[in-house]
């Protein structure tokens, strides 16, 4: 590509994109982490803080992710909204077993709240990262 060219010139795959992928990828990484915390004092009581701590931390790199994205332009947001929509659509089946599993178990009050928080994040970032990517080299 000569230097000369403009930038609108450029493909999908050659424009730059903020870290969205990124930041919803590690809301995940931290709900994960969280889960994991939560799942493995059940049925006694997890410790709260690191798991609340840990559910704010994701949800605002994923609350980040999503404030980015609605202020992009350029960006096919109507395949990113396409793909979204059956996503997440797979994802709340998934996290509905999840939670079913922690009722199950008798998890109730502070600590079902929490594992509810983190199984939204869950629900929300992995479509984000998959309908970000395929929307990302998208061109209409």
């Amino acid at each position: 590509m000569s230097v000369d060219q403009s930038q609108s010139t450029l493909s999908s795959a050659d424009r730059t994109y903020p870290p969205i992928a990124w930041l919803s990828t590690g809301a995940l990484a931290l709900v994960i982490i969280g889960g994991i915390l939560m799942a493995s004092y059940a049925p006694r009581k997890a410790p709260l803080g690191v798991a609340a701590g840990l559910l704010v931390a994701g949800v605002v790199l994923l609350g980040s992710a999503g404030v980015v994205l609605v202020g992009m332009k350029d960006f096919s947001h109507k395949t990113f909204l396409k793909v979204f929509k059956w996503a997440i659509f797979a994802d709340l089946v998934t996290a509905a077993m999840i939670e079913f599993a922690f009722v199950r178990d008798s998890t109730r009050g502070a600590s079902l709240f929490i594992v509810t928080g983190m199984l939204v994040v869950f629900t929300l970032s992995v479509p984000t990262t998959i309908a970000f990517t395929v929307a990302r080299f998208a061109d209409d």
